[in-house]
């Protein structure tokens, strides 16, 4: 079990700015704490690399095949590890998370490099296991990352923390696509899988100056020790009254995220506009969630992560039902709207579930907490990319924006979550 002795915030409350000024005193805060700004760093630096090569993956493919089917399967390899997420998360709570976390990426790093022997449709399943391994070395990195902040960062920053982690995440995703496609086009694939390994050496570089003090877990021994392990964080999940409700409402919305994400190029076509045009909704949606994240802890810390939660998913709600009007602006508005408000109820539920979770358990509990959150968005767009084929768009989408609605009804009997000082 990891230990920390928590450090006092820079400020005292009675102190501290005005509210009009917490937003940006609070990502101050964050960023002079020094394990803080090194993970953000380390998030930055990988996250540019990710994107990059999750976005070329695709088209690699395509390239080397002509077949929209197995481009899809880069995204779907990707994320199929999360939903054997509980076992792997499992392994965050085996070791210490900072030696983990530096050797993850190091491994990613090595794992790259057999891409170089990827030039022909025969060398593709080279691609489809780098990708699957890929994405199980990413549970538990996500994992380890975050047991080791809930202990490594003062809990009162939490909030602006996650909100910070995903305003890098999104800015990256604005800008390493656009960089990973120039480079693939001038180099080809190898090129930009080289680009990502050396964003996860620098990554590995930045955990090694992290400053914490982690005492070696205790292990049972044994299968049996294993599984009781890995059912372990799935308990606690289900029987804390705070978590239960706050993971299934983010797994009920990016069900219905999937969905709404499914309609893209329907909505898209009905405007009159190329399927380029949905690049320009998703650098929406990408600067909606940027300018949320900035926020996200002064809000947590005013309306508890329940209320907060509640907001966001009524506002991806409204702007997915407004998507169905066939207006440009309402279109470029609702997808800033749904930007906004879908990392609500991520960045509350994860906030949550390191505050509400033990040391010991935080590895497993938050791998758990991941695939109840993000597994339902690959069934929602394989339900939506049928779904759109045979109902009009705009029905489709009106009914999955009264459904979220629905979504957050049960919130009215969730536990109240109090407001953080």
């Amino acid at each position: 079990m990891t230990e920390q002795t928590p450090r006092a915030p820079r400020t005292s409350r009675a102190a501290g700015p005005s509210r009009a000024a917490r937003p940006t005193w609070a990502v101050v805060r964050v960023l002079r704490d020094r394990n803080a700004g090194l993970y953000l760093g380390g998030v930055v630096v990988s996250g540019f690399g990710s994107s990059a090569m999750w976005l070329v993956a695709g088209i690699w493919v395509k390239d080397l095949t002509g077949s929209d089917g197995l481009a899809a399967l880069c995204v779907f390899a990707l994320w199929a590890p999360t939903l054997i997420g509980p076992a792997l998360g499992a392994l965050a709570d085996r070791t210490r998370r900072r030696p983990l976390l530096v050797w993850t990426n190091l491994g990613l790093a090595a794992l790259l490099l057999p891409l170089f022997a990827v030039g022909s449709p025969d060398t593709l399943w080279i691609l489809f296991a780098v990708l699957l391994l890929y994405g199980a070395a990413g549970v538990v990195h996500d994992a380890a990352e975050a047991a080791l902040v809930a202990t490594a960062v003062d809990k009162r920053l939490l909030g602006d923390f996650n909100g910070l982690r995903m305003t890098a995440n999104e800015g990256m995703k604005l800008i390493a696509p656009l960089a990973g496609a120039g480079l693939y086009a001038a180099y080809g694939g190898a090129r930009v899988a080289l680009l990502d390994a050396v964003t996860f050496v620098l990554a590995a570089g930045l955990y090694t100056l992290l400053r914490v003090h982690e005492r070696p877990p205790h292990l049972a021994e044994g299968a049996d020790g294993w599984r009781a392990r890995t059912v372990e964080g799935a308990r606690h999940l289900w029987g804390h009254p705070v978590l239960r409700p706050l993971v299934l409402a983010g797994g009920t919305t990016m069900l219905f995220a999937g969905v709404n994400g499914a309609t893209v190029y329907a909505v898209a076509e009905g405007l009159g506009h190329s399927p380029a045009y949905v690049g320009l909704l998703y650098v929406a949606q990408g600067a909606g969630s940027v300018a949320v994240g900035l926020v996200s802890g002064p809000l947590l810390r005013r309306l508890g992560e329940r209320r907060f939660a509640r907001y966001g998913i009524a506002l991806t709600a409204v702007a997915v039902t407004a998507r169905a009007l066939p207006y440009d602006a309402v279109a470029l508005a609702s997808a800033v709207g749904v930007g906004v408000g879908l990392p609500c109820v991520l960045v509350a539920a994860l906030t949550a579930v390191q505050r509400e979770t033990p040391g010991a358990l935080l590895g497993r509990t938050a791998a758990t907490a991941n695939t109840v959150l993000f597994a339902p968005n690959a069934v929602g767009l394989a339900l939506g990319a049928g779904l759109v084929e045979l109902v009009p768009y705009q029905g489709l989408l009106v009914a999955v924006g009264v459904a979220r609605l629905v979504t957050v009804l049960p919130g009215c009997g969730w536990p109240r979550s109090s407001p953080r000082p």
